[in-house]
């Protein structure tokens, strides 16, 4: 489907539709590209790392991470 098809489809929405779909589109503008999310969480596993290793935090089982999970919404 062209653009222009597809701006022609669009109008036919009601309003209140063409506003979501005009704030899912300008949402999807300052999503991050994939290499740009890579980079992100490379950079916080490495600074969770740091602070594991500088004693900073502790870590916790996904047995653990679980079970409080369950409890909490329960």
């Amino acid at each position: 489907m062209g653009l222009d098809d597809l701006e022609s489809e669009a109008l036919k929405l009601n309003a209140t539709e063409r506003a979501l779909l005009a704030e899912r589109l300008f949402l999807s503008l300052d999503a991050p590209s994939e290499e740009e999310n890579l980079r992100l969480w490379v950079t916080e596993a490495e600074r969770r790392l740091g602070e594991l290793r500088a004693g900073d935090t502790v870590e916790v089982s996904s047995q653990d991470v679980l079970r409080r999970a369950r409890a909490a919404i329960a």
